[in-house]
């Protein structure tokens, strides 16, 4: 069912996946001499504080862009809860996946440059919770599953 507290879950993790469009990656550091921002769109560099393109990445945009809408058509197929299970899975070794191709972008852009804390985006911890909010979407959808199945045994 579509009010079922999984369905939270799901769209929330779908909602924290668009964030990363708003969230950058890293933020505030000095390459080259210039100030940038890293993001899943690209890079930017801060010139009289306005943001100028540097380096787009498109196949990262597409990809935040698919990974965002899988937990969305998920919550979808409601009727069959063993797909949703193995779909979430699924999702969740590609956000895994995902996840370390976004640090080895950062890594790429920012070079032999360590990244400290103050500079870590609010962006690289956002996949992390998504996948702890289909943890517990997988959790709610095997309770419902067990309930399911203790009613039919009564019938």
């Amino acid at each position: 069912m579509l009010q079922r507290i999984q369905s939270i879950y799901l769209l929330f993790a779908s909602l924290v996946l668009f964030a990363l469009f708003l969230f950058p990656l890293a933020h505030g550091l000095f390459v080259d001499g210039k100030l940038i921002d890293i993001a899943v769109t690209g890079v930017t560099e801060k010139v009289n504080n306005v943001d100028k393109p540097l380096q787009s990445f498109v196949a990262l945009t597409v990809l935040t862009a698919i990974v965002g809408l899988i937990p969305l058509v998920i919550i979808f197929l409601f009727r069959n809860r063993k797909q949703q299970i193995a779909l979430i899975y699924g999702t969740i070794l590609v956000l895994i996946g995902y996840s370390f191709w976004m640090a080895q972008t950062v890594k790429k852009v920012v070079g032999p440059i360590t990244l400290e804390y103050r500079n870590m985006g609010i962006g690289l911890f956002l996949t992390s919770l998504s996948i702890i909010l289909l943890i517990f979407a997988v959790k709610a959808i095997q309770r419902d599953e067990k309930l399911v199945k203790s009613a039919d045994r009564l019938r």
